[in-house]
Parts: structure tokens; sequence; C-alpha cells
């Protein structure tokens, strides 16, 4: 899968920065899911206009050195010299990232010296820049936006956030300005898997042990982004690819302004080229909310998974330790429910054999294909087991199943009623048929659809 294209949006505080991110996110429906035991405090998510998708970054939210509110910004000929310094590293960071850069300006305050001080960096990039001049809520308003031409950027587009007037024609101009979208010349055929977790839980240490135990690396070479690193080897005669990120830090724990403020939106990058992600857990600290927070941006993505404990090796145990230590971890993580969990040690290499050959079968379940008659013996015996809800006197038919798409594998059901598919029964139905068919470590989509001749009855009417 191409890598999708990254749209920053940079400016000072108050300008409407985040106004514009949520009316292009709300308007082209951004897939943002709330999940048990996960955090919904991200600044980023894919959007798309005019068949081009794009991950969009608010760094307003990311920088949050000041209140954002979308009040009249006050004039900015008294900042001082640590916020100029605080917005330089902002801007930077989201240069070193972003392919379109869109400059947010206020019309209401007009071109002040913060705005001089970041359109001189962004005029000094390759970049392509986009000026959006808000709060162009009136005729009279975005007329005055030609005073920003005075920042020497040629591209100024009058928008209202909070209305959307203009932003339609903003984003015309960002897909023009974007990467053409193409299929690499050669196909990367290897095994990718992606190193997820908290910082110092000892991710570059399980690639190092990985990598010394097969004692076949190919080349270590940069990867897509500055903090994901990909390491070719071969185990047993297949490719391998080894992506180690930069460990996902709590947001207060971030400091303003500084690069691991993109430690998310570089593991989701990341994320995007694996077949299989390994997120660690410190044994010696327990899971924690960001473990559960980073379990949530992977299943987001509907990647499949491995949970790895690291330092069991500091671990004191006895005969119920690790049967005790899996229930905790599988109580935490209740939305992954079907991931294998291995206890390792990649500083004494207890078990990190087992990683690759875990993460291989993994890779094939989540290509795996059923039978559509075998689909429907399951869903016939999950029936005869338990039988479908009743809603209002009516009662739940299952008509026909099979399975759509692989990579994650997909199911389609045709129903009587899409209305009487209560969740319950759905989750009951994917049991049934990981008890048959595991899918080890990979998510399994869902899909009802009213049958053929449900359809033609109701047209009919």
């Amino acid at each position: 899968m191409p890598e999708l294209p990254v749209v920053a949006l940079v400016g000072r505080p108050n300008v409407g920065k985040s106004t514009l991110f949520n009316r292009i996110i709300g308007r082209r429906q951004a897939i943002v899911h709330d999940r048990p035991g996960t955090t919904r405090d991200r600044q980023y998510a894919e959007a798309d206009w005019r068949g081009m998708t794009f991950t969009l970054v608010d760094t307003g939210g990311l920088e949050a050195f000041t209140t954002v509110s979308e009040a009249p910004a006050q004039p900015m000929a008294e900042d001082s010299a640590a916020f100029i310094r605080e917005m330089r590293q902002q801007v930077e960071v989201a240069l070193e990232e972003a392919d379109v850069i869109v400059f947010v300006v206020d019309v209401l305050a007009g071109v002040t010296p913060a705005d001089q001080e970041i359109a001189d960096m962004l005029r000094r990039t390759a970049k392509p820049v986009i000026v959006a001049a808000s709060k162009g809520d009136s005729a009279a308003r975005r007329d005055e936006a030609v005073e920003f031409y005075n920042l020497g950027i040629r591209e100024i587009w009058p928008i209202s956030g909070m209305h959307g007037s203009g932003v339609g024609d903003l984003l015309d101009a960002i897909v023009e300005a974007l990467p053409k979208q193409i299929e690499d010349e050669e196909e990367d055929e290897s095994l990718k898997i992606a190193i997820l977790g908290r910082p110092n839980v000892g991710k570059s240490s399980l690639v190092n042990k990985l990598v010394g135990q097969e004692r076949v690396i190919v080349s270590p070479v940069a990867g897509t982004t500055r903090d994901a690193i990909d390491t070719h080897i071969t185990v047993e005669g297949e490719p391998v690819t080894l992506i180690d990120t930069a460990g996902i830090r709590k947001r207060g724990k971030i400091e303003h302004g500084a690069p691991e403020q993109y430690s998310v939106l570089r593991a989701l990058k990341a994320m995007k080229r694996a077949d299989v992600v390994l997120l660690l857990i410190d044994a010696t600290e327990g899971i924690t909310v960001q473990d559960t927070h980073v379990a949530g941006f992977i299943i987001d993505e509907k990647k499949s998974v491995i949970v790895l404990v690291n330092k069991w090796d500091a671990i004191e145990k006895d005969t119920y330790t690790m049967n005790e230590y899996t229930d905790d971890v599988r109580k935490a993580l209740n939305f992954l429910p079907y991931v294998p969990i291995l206890f390792i040690s990649a500083k004494t290499g207890q078990r990190v054999g087992q990683v690759i050959p875990t993460a291989q079968q993994v890779r094939d379940e989540r290509f795996m294909r059923l039978q559509t008659s075998e689909v429907n013996r399951i869903v016939r015996d999950a029936i005869s087991k338990q039988a479908p809800p009743i809603k209002a006197g009516k009662r739940l038919k299952i008509r026909y199943a099979s399975q759509v798409a692989v990579d994650p594998p997909k199911f389609l059901f045709h129903v009587n009623d899409v209305e009487l598919v209560h969740f319950t029964y759905q989750r009951y139905l994917e049991n049934q048929i990981r008890a048959v068919y595991p899918f080890i470590g990979t998510p399994i989509e869902m899909e009802f659809r009213p049958s053929a001749d449900e359809r033609e009855r109701r047209r009919g009417k």
C-alpha cells in the first residue's frame, strides 16, 4: 500500500487551525473509533478530497503551549523571544514530516511579526506552502486577506473554518499540490514487522537480538520517517523487514515543540507499511494505560498484532506467575482477545526465537480464506446453538454468509433485516468463527446487508 502523503496545519495559536482541522475531518468522515481502554486525543486523521487520501495533522493541538480557543488572537507585537523559539521548533518538525504545508493565519489580526517569522522559514523550504486566511466569515473580511500576499507566499485562500466557506477551494489547492500516489517500481515482498511501544520497553534491544540471533543481516537502511529504521534480515529463506519506531509517550510528558510530538504520526506511518505489529510491554512495570493507548492505534489501523511481554528475566516467578500475568494482559486488552502473548527477554534471548515464527503464522492467518460452504456450516451450527435475537416480535434471519476479503479477513452476512443485528450476536458469530478458525492475532471485519429477496420485497411495497 502506498504511504499516504502528509498535510500539516501550522500557524500561531488561536488562528483557527483546530477549527479548520475539524471542518475537514468532519466533512470527510474521518475514521476515529471509541474503544474500551483507549484514548481518543490524537491530532491527526485520514482525510480525502476528490479521491485523494492524505493524513492531516493539526500542529496547534500538538504544541498546546497556550490554551487553544477560537477567540480573536491578541496582537503579536509583544511576543517574547521564547515564544518565537517554540514556534520555530514546531514549524521545523512540521516541515520535516509534511508533503504540503497549510499556513493558517488570522484575517482579524492581520499580518503579525510571528506570521512573518514563520513565513520566512516556509519560503526557504522546497515544500508546497498554501496560506489559509482564517476567520473570513464575510465578504469584507475575505477582501482583507490580500494583506497576506506581503508574506511572500503566492497562494492565499480566504476561508471560514467555522462556517465552511472557502474550504472546498482550499482542499482543491491542497490536492493539486500533493505528490501523486504511485506504486513502487519494485514490490517489496518481505514480511514487514513493525515494533511499537512506550519508550524504554526494549524495542531496539529486540531488533538487535533478532538480527544477532539470525546472523543474516543484509543491510540497515533508513526508513520512510526519521524515527522508523528498517532492518532487513532473512529467516529460513524468507526476507523479513524489521521496522523499529520511536517510543510513544504520554502527551503530558512530551516537551512542547519537541520532535517527539510526532512520534505517534511516525509510528502510524510505520504501521501502515507493516504486515504484523509487535506491541512491546515492560514486564517490570506491568501493562499501563499508555500500553492500551498504543494498542488502540494498532486496532484502529486493523493491523495484525502480537503482544510481547519483555524483560521477563527481571520478574520473580513461581508456577502461577505467567498465567496471572496473562490474565492481567487479557483483562487490560479485552478489545484484543485474539492476540497471542509471548513472554520474552530481549536481553537474554529468552523465547526471542519464537517471535518471527509467530509473526509468520499471524501473517498467514491474515490471508486465510474460508470456503463459502464452510462459512455457512459454521453459521448454521452457531444458530442451532444460540438462536438469533428477536426485536419487536421479529427474529433476525441469516440467509447466507461468505468471506469476501482477506488482509484483514472480512465476512459478509445477508440477513432479513440489518436493524435486528445486535452487537452481542455479532460478537457471538465472530467467536464461533474463531472457535473453528482462530485467525490468530488478526482482526475480523463483519458486514451485514439485506438479502436479495428482502430488497426485492421492500421495492414491491
